[in-house]
């Protein structure tokens, strides 16, 4: 273990100050969270979220960071780690009826991502519930 808990084939990368709230930021983190860094790269660069440009931009960074720092090889680098959190929100307002105010709010959030070397852990498929079987009772007439 190295400082703040990172491995030795473990690296970071954080974005911070992204102007998007962070709920919609954690749908794009939930996509690639898992994935290997090529595949984790082509779903960002499809995806139709505006936010996936910055998500694509910290994932780039972390990756230079552990070719360049660490000297990890980069085809068997996964995504181990990916949250966003809270940052300032700005506070506007805007005239509502009879001289009244109307906030609004414009979140910021962080990101960090935190990729590792080695292979990447198999997701488990979803288990399918097996249907209940139905039993008739017999009824008295």
């Amino acid at each position: 273990m190295t400082r703040y808990g990172i491995k030795d084939n473990q690296v970071r990368a954080f974005n911070k100050m992204i102007r998007v709230s962070h709920q919609k930021l954690n749908l794009v983190c939930a996509t690639i969270r898992g994935l290997p860094v090529d595949r984790a790269v082509d779903v960002l660069k499809f995806s139709k979220k505006r936010v996936s440009g910055e998500v694509l931009k910290t994932l780039l960074s972390a990756v230079a960071n552990a070719e360049h720092n660490k000297n990890l090889p980069v085809d068997t680098l996964f995504v181990k780690e990916i949250w966003c959190g809270k940052a300032l929100t700005m506070k506007r307002i805007m005239p509502g009826p009879r001289g009244s105010a109307r906030p609004i709010l414009k979140p910021f959030s962080n990101l960090t991502i935190v990729l590792e070397s080695g292979a990447a852990p198999k997701k488990e498929a979803a288990k399918k519930k097996e249907p209940k079987k139905e039993t008739k009772k017999e009824t008295k007439k």
